[in-house]
């Protein structure tokens, strides 16, 4: 199995925004010629080619370095159809070279201080710190474990700085008694149901506040999305204080593309003083999908994984980013999305691990309409030992048209309509609405039975009229509580 990057460099290298001495310029620019057409690299500074397989992540085009987003697929990148995913490449090169555990240590963004510039003179300075005879001694053993363990001390460090220490493992919620009701329902076992409502496109709140009024009776939470398609609409904190007016529990989005590291620790801490208890972490969709005139695309600051881990660090450990302390930690269920079509099922069981071990509590999943498909992704998770650990709600969109159905299974990533399901759409007719119903009670039954799903998350996508109906007929809605005498 190679480990050269083959092709050209999709993408050119990263520059820094300061002058270096010549020295460090010299090395960095043997670096740029040796590690560009070997691995692709960009010349982040922050190198992670040790754990993605000697394939630089930063030839991603939404600069994601924690795993694939929800639309990766084999064929391309979703971003630019030009190019392939790059972490398809890394995850699939991982799994055929034995290295696919390490890709479940959680990595840090770029230190900007260090774009650009070289990452061999941090290497050499790690080896000075061990020990130069230690490292060479290490490196030529005959135990492959003294081996590792020394390699390990060399690079470790150099990906893994003081302000991030990333890892590999689970970090267990840090607090005892549930922080929302979604979390006491999930908690007592009950098979909850959550419901999407699309926030406006001004600041009218009146459609909204009905819809929210409508639902609430029927479920254990709400989600407002937070700019689907990269298209503004309002906020998704607003319309989730708007909900805990109107007498429901939110569930805010925030979206990676939209935040700064800074604004992401600032906002969560505004969330929790308002009362937002439950908080689902996306990477979001790329500006692709937005409308023009388009913004940057080729930067995230953060990813949906180091959202998880810098909030699960707030709120248990009481510290920001920075290591700063912090006396009053915000207080968040912490969620996620999951994405069981996106690519190969042990490549997605994976990426759910990794965003469990950073602190995702519950997922809500992309649509589902193939159930054979979400058991095979289940069975993938179990042999991770990861259901035991999250809460997972089954994504069901009642559709409303034919051409809805065909626009979600050929332009949104990570959703596919199985065709059996399309046909029985376009045969509909003027019924279609009724079938799409009747499609949709027919998934919730049939997740019900599977193990390790523990309620639904209905996306109407605008059609949220419908919702109290699928619930009622679903056999889903609560029981009217009895007055008391």
């Amino acid at each position: 199995m190679p480990i050269f990057t083959p092709g050209r460099r999709w993408q050119p290298p990263f520059y820094p925004f300061k002058r270096e001495p010549l020295g460090r310029r010299l090395l960095a620019a043997a670096e740029r010629l040796v590690k560009g057409p070997a691995f692709g690299c960009r010349m982040c500074g922050n190198c992670l080619l040790q754990e993605t397989a000697f394939i630089c992540p930063m030839e991603c085009p939404k600069g994601i370095r924690n795993g694939p987003c929800g639309g990766s697929t084999e064929a391309h990148c979703y971003v630019d159809e030009t190019r392939p995913c790059i972490w398809y490449k890394i995850y699939d090169r991982s799994f055929a070279m034995g290295r696919q555990e390490k890709l479940l240590e959680v990595l840090p963004p770029l230190d900007w201080n260090k774009v650009g510039t070289e990452t061999w003179g941090d290497v050499v300075q790690q080896v000075r710190a061990v020990g130069v005879k230690t490292v060479a001694t290490g490196l030529i053993a005959r135990d492959p474990a003294r081996r590792a363990q020394t390699w390990d001390a060399v690079f470790r460090p150099v990906r893994q700085p003081d302000w991030w220490q990333g890892d590999s493992t689970y970090h267990a919620p840090a607090y005892s008694e549930p922080l929302s009701q979604l979390e006491r329902d999930l908690r007592a076992g009950q098979f909850v149901v959550t419901a999407e409502v699309g926030p406006p496109l001004s600041t009218a709140t009146g459609k909204l506040t009905r819809n929210i009024e409508m639902i609430r009776p029927y479920v254990s939470a709400v989600n407002f999305t937070d700019n689907p398609s990269a298209t503004a609409r309002m906020s998704s904190i607003a319309c989730s204080v708007l909900a805990k007016e109107a007498g429901a529990e939110p569930v805010m989005q925030i979206a990676a593309r939209d935040r700064t590291r800074t604004g992401l620790q600032s906002e969560a801490i505004g969330a929790s003083t308002l009362g937002i208890r439950n908080v689902l972490c996306l990477s979001g969709d790329s500006g692709r999908m937005g409308p023009s005139p388009m913004g940057r695309l080729d930067v995230v600051d953060l990813d949906s994984v180091q959202m998880l881990w810098i909030l699960r660090r707030m709120r248990d450990e009481g510290r920001y980013l920075d290591g700063r302390d912090l006396k009053n930690p915000p207080q968040f269920f912490l969620g996620a999305a999951a994405s069981p079509f996106a690519s190969r099922p042990d490549f997605q069981a994976l990426r759910e691990q990794k965003k469990v071990n950073a602190g995702a509590q519950f997922f809500q999943t992309n649509c589902i309409f193939d159930l054979g498909g979400l058991e095979v992704w289940l069975n993938a998770l179990a042999q991770r030992d990861v259901l035991g650990k999250v809460y997972i709600l089954a994504g069901i969109a009642p559709v409303k048209s034919f051409k809805m159905a065909t626009y979600m299974n050929d332009s949104v990533p990570g959703v596919s309509i199985p065709k059996p399901i399309l046909k029985r759409l376009e045969a509909a007719g003027d019924g279609v609405q009724e079938e799409g119903v009747a499609i949709a009670l027919e998934l919730i039954e049939g997740v019900r039975k599977l193990q390790g799903i523990h309620g639904v998350h209905l996306m109407a996508v605008g059609w949220e009229e419908i919702v109290p109906r699928i619930i009622t007929e679903a056999g889903l809605a609560p029981e009217p509580q009895k007055a008391v005498s």
